[in-house]
């Protein structure tokens, strides 16, 4: 028995134009597959990985060209789509679904197509259409395409300006993709035909980067990929249209949630997230908040830090005054250095973060006072650092002597590096040291326990628990409470 291909078309940008069954087929797909350039970002990525589910294996289809880089483009390119079918092939035949992502549509110039091709007489199939981008262009500018018995030509920019030309004079409208380099003879075409001044620009549409503008007025330097022109319905005028970068920018806030329920909220963040016009976060921190009418929300997956950062920056650019949502402290591995980081390209923009309680000190509240001297913070996460990195900060850490917090000590495919910490920690402390162990804590699911390190067993330990690594010196009294003493010995 083997698998079923879908190809899911996921719309223009914006997360919720995807469809409930698009959304429903990615989150239970075995092999999740897009395509990207050699940059390795992808559109249809960022747009699907709220939907991604734990564990799901992603096949990221790299081009290996693009028609600069060499002179046989369509021989090397065909060669790219036979390996990539064969790598979804593989999964096909061990039985495993692959929802193959597409942006806009897949049967709309989308590289879905070619996977189709190679694949649909050999397995069952699936197309699940999405939103296109000349739809969504339509909406942003808020005009009709077409009415009655108007004519729509969709063109693709890079055929020759004299085509180009031709076909526009012989349409009611026309919409016309793929611009970026080929946008110089796209505006020349519109001129030709005597259609220049009923032309618009619309630069991805339906996103946080969404740019509108009479398409005589763009400077063709500034023009991606993802951009097309229209030349709208004539039966009806287009309304003013909003200039998107304002003269009085938003704000940004980062708001630290806490670790667990509203009882974790601090009165500032909650005024902060009262005030916003929107709320941008990872899904999962999003659903803590209340929903507000007239305010905006913008879900998106764990890994897309940087993505969010910059989202919230430019919907800020525009006027609004945006919440970025973080658990536990913003401050503390989480939403604020990534928002900062980012803020850098946005100088006009006032960039505030709100403090929240923090998963160590949550820990340590319901034991005791565990951290009552001093300690350090680490994650184990390597992500974002190398494993050799954190190992030795955990042997200076321990060293020193110091009570260690571990923030993301697991995951599930970080699976090592608990058992690997305890035993590099046991060189320099007793098996007898304290370890809290708190999971959960702040929610209906909160578990909290006081083992030993000689005892600690890495398999009890996911990314919802926070690991508190007791001194020489952390006590556990009768009644379980855990504390270290504010004062150390004298050596």
């Amino acid at each position: 028995m083997t698998g079923k291909l879908y190809g899911v078309g996921l719309g223009p940008g914006d997360p919720e134009l995807v469809t409930v069954k698009a959304a429903r087929l990615i989150s239970s797909a075995s092999v999740v597959a897009y395509h990207s350039a050699r940059h390795g970002r992808s559109v249809a990525r960022s747009i699907a990985a709220q939907y991604f589910r734990d564990g799901v294996i992603e096949e990221q289809l790299v081009y290996p060209v693009t028609t600069e880089d060499t002179d046989d483009y369509q021989g090397e390119i065909d060669a790219f789509y036979e390996e990539a079918a064969g790598r979804l092939a593989a999964h096909l035949d061990a039985g495993r679904d692959v929802v193959v992502l597409a942006a806009g549509d897949p049967f709309f110039y989308g590289s879905y197509m070619h996977m189709h091709k190679r694949l649909a007489d050999k397995y069952p199939w699936e197309v699940v259409p999405g939103v296109t981008s000349v739809s969504g262009a339509s909406a942003v500018l808020g005009t009709p395409l077409v009415e009655r018995d108007e004519v729509l030509t969709i063109l693709p920019g890079t055929l020759p300006k004299e085509q180009l030309a031709s076909r526009l004079r012989q349409t009611d409208s026309a919409a016309i993709l793929k611009l970026g380099r080929t946008f110089e003879g796209v505006r020349a075409a519109l001129d030709e035909a005597g259609r220049l001044d009923e032309a618009w620009y619309v630069e991805r549409a339906t996103t946080g980067k969404q740019r509108t503008s009479p398409l005589a007025e763009v400077d063709a330097e500034s023009v991606p990929y993802f951009s097309l022109a229209m030349v709208p319905s004539r039966s009806r005028e287009l309304p003013h249209m909003v200039e998107l970068v304002c003269d009085q920018p938003g704000s940004v806030v980062v708001v630290g949630l806490g670790p667990g329920g509203p009882e974790w909220l601090t009165p500032e963040a909650r005024q902060a997230l009262d005030e916003a016009d929107t709320l941008v976060g990872y899904t999962t921190y999003l659903k803590r908040v209340p929903a507000k009418p007239g305010q905006a929300r913008h879900a998106s997956h764990n890994q897309v830090e940087s993505e969010r950062a910059e989202f919230a920056l430019d919907l800020a650019r525009r006027g609004q005054k945006v919440a970025v949502v973080s658990s536990g402290d913003p401050g503390v591995f989480a939403m604020a250095t990534a928002v900062l980081e980012v803020a850098a390209a946005f100088p006009d923009i006032r960039v505030r973060v709100l403090p929240g309680v923090t998963a160590a000190n949550a820990v340590a509240s319901r034991v005791g006072a565990p951290l009552g001297h001093d300690y350090c913070v680490l994650s184990l996460s390597d992500r974002l650092k190398p494993w050799d990195v954190i190992a030795d900060r955990l042997e200076a850490a321990a060293r020193a002597d110091l009570v260690i917090a571990i923030y993301n000590p697991a995951s599930t495919v970080r699976t090592t590096q608990v058992a690997e910490m305890r035993d590099l920690l046991l060189r320099h402390r007793s098996p007898d040291t304290t370890v809290v162990v708190g999971r959960a804590v702040g929610s209906e699911q909160e578990e909290v326990r006081v083992v030993t390190l000689g005892s600690l067993d890495p398999g009890t330990v996911d990314m919802r628990c926070l690991l508190i690594i007791g001194s020489s010196q952390t006590q556990v009294t009768d009644q379980g409470v855990v504390f270290t003493p504010r004062r150390y010995p004298a050596s």
